[in-house]
């Protein structure tokens, strides 16, 4: 949320804007921290005061630094927490046992069983059968991506790819505008300015004519870009809003697994998904870090069922009852003759998914490459797993290439980034920042046959932690127009030779501890 202050400059009085964090929000991060001292500091007290406490207390640090090494998490995840939990008695394994967890609250896995009535027909036979002829290694990679994700191969749907995020919402207003029956939004951040007033607008003409509109945000996301209780602004609007899992001040696992997803859907029939959020500098109205450089893809179609599907589960276990009215959430088509095959997917947190989503998908892809591989990224954060992916690709004669900043949006995560930069471009990989400004695109292409757009970044965050989205898609329209944008990206970015790693060694030991508990941030 956004309030404005005047400065001199000089003879002139000039007008800023500043962000500022609702009481709400800074209530409830008040509340965790207490809570989280109280348990640390109860438990100190007893080791000091009750007899043998203190066994009992070394015990169960013993039993934390068992069950971490024998868990099944990724050894990056691992090392950090034993650290943590060996380095710092007793309030090591107290902030294990409150925030190490990553699985799904416990209120919203009780409504999971409740929402299986929003699903759609999984059938995708006649696809799975024609791609089968057409690529064999194809059809079994699709096959993996449906089974893990819970979606399903989908023909029959246009594409339309939006190099910028000014292209899209020229072409979102017109969409939202013919929208007949609902609406369903969800973004990760939405802020107050001419991008969101613009839809807000749309949303409550449509909202009072009977169209049936729901808004589902991010809580932590809007945490310093909307009020505390503006879902009860957009309700007085007629509008259905919600935030996502409601920060309350609990010292558990609520600050993981936020919704990092950006997901518009018109009457089941056109869908918008990608890296673009609902705030001006999305769409270059305010400049933050020099040019902003983003991607998104419009799909209209049978694919856009999925879309549908994955906000009505995230509104459904955000909401107290779940709507009773029944919509044609999943029209039917006539026949799209657009080419290609088509995969939209959800990644979260366990019991919703079993597996890493868009990690497996960007492994696949890169172990499928034969040619080339390129990706755009905002932040380049990856655990030792991918990293050797993206290596064996280079390694084999793959032309990998990747896209991050050159002006940072957050200056510690840009060191994290730049310590991948050496190990990588040793195994041949091409580094390029974005020399205009800040690259926020998630675009992941190879070979002209696969891309995948959506809202997965190359970081722990994104790849473990929250609940994400994207689009695969093998010989589909739009693919050539993803690779003549990345192409174009790329002359406007500076290529990072090994002469540009010099660094002091202040520098390089920053990098290095910042990198032990990257996946903790």
């Amino acid at each position: 949320m956004k309030k404005t202050y005047k400065v001199h400059t000089g003879k002139e009085m000039v007008e800023r804007e500043y962000n500022y964090i609702p009481f709400r929000y800074i209530t409830a991060i008040f509340i965790t921290i207490l809570e989280v001292l109280a348990v640390i500091g109860i438990v100190i007290a007893c080791c000091y005061y009750i007899p043998y406490f203190y066994i009992a207390a070394w015990l169960t640090e013993i039993f934390c630094v068992i069950k971490i090494i024998a868990s099944d998490d990724n050894p990056d995840y691992k090392v950090p927490w034993l650290l943590f939990v060996l380095i710092i008695p007793i309030a090591g394994f107290m902030l294990y046992f409150m925030f190490y967890s990553r699985k799904l609250q416990k209120k919203f896995i009780r409504r999971l069983s409740e929402l299986k009535c929003y699903n759609y027909n999984k059938e995708s036979s006649k696809a799975e059968e024609n791609l089968i002829n057409e690529n064999p290694t194809v059809a079994s990679q699709a096959k993996l991506l449906s089974k893990i994700s819970g979606s399903r191969l989908f023909t029959n749907t246009k594409q339309k790819y939006f190099s910028l995020g000014e292209e899209m919402f020229e072409q979102m207003i017109p969409d939202l505008e013919n929208a007949e029956k609902f609406i369903f939004m969800e973004y990760f951040i939405i802020e107050d300015g001419k991008f969101w007033n613009s839809i807000l607008n749309v949303l409550k003409k449509k909202a009072s004519s009977g169209v049936t509109v729901r808004v589902l945000y991010d809580d932590i996301g809007c945490m310093s870009t909307l009020p505390g209780n503006y879902h009860k602004t957009l309700k007085s609007y007629g509008i259905e809003a919600t935030p996502f899992s409601r920060l309350k001040g609990n010292a558990d696992s609520e600050f993981n697994n936020r919704s990092h997803r950006k997901i518009l859907v018109i009457d089941g029939k056109i869908g918008y998904t990608g890296g673009v959020n609902i705030a001006d500098e999305y769409i270059n109205e305010t400049i933050r870090f020099g040019h902003w450089k983003d991607t998104a893809i419009r799909l209209e179609g049978e694919a856009v069922w999925e879309l549908t599907r994955l906000f009505l589960c995230d509104y459904g276990i955000n909401v107290k009852q779940l709507p009773k009215e029944l919509l044609e959430f999943y029209p039917t088509f006539n026949e799209i003759k657009d080419n290609g095959y088509i995969i939209p997917f959800g990644d979260g947190p366990y019991p919703l998914y079993d597996r890493r989503v868009g990690k497996s998908v960007i492994q696949n892809m890169l172990n499928s490459a034969t040619r080339y591989m390129y990706m755009t990224t905002p932040y380049l954060i990856i655990d030792n797993d991918l990293c050797q992916s993206i290596e064996n690709a280079a390694l084999r004669g793959v032309d990998v290439r990747i896209i991050v900043p050159h002006i940072p949006d957050k200056k510690l995560v840009f060191q994290m980034t730049k310590s991948f930069y050496e190990r990588l471009i040793k195994a041949g990989v091409k580094i390029y920042e974005y020399t205009p400004g800040f690259i926020h695109a998630k675009s992941y292409i190879s070979d002209d046959e696969y891309a995948m757009i959506g809202t997965i970044n190359l970081d722990y965050r994104s790849l473990v932690h929250h609940f994400e989205n994207g689009v695969w898609m093998y010989k589909c329209d739009s693919i050539q127009s993803i690779k003549s944008d990345i192409d174009n990206t790329l002359s406007k970015s500076t290529e990072i030779t090994t002469d540009m790693l010099k660094t002091g060694f202040i520098t390089r030991f920053i990098r290095s501890v910042i990198r032990i508990f990257a996946p903790m941030l």
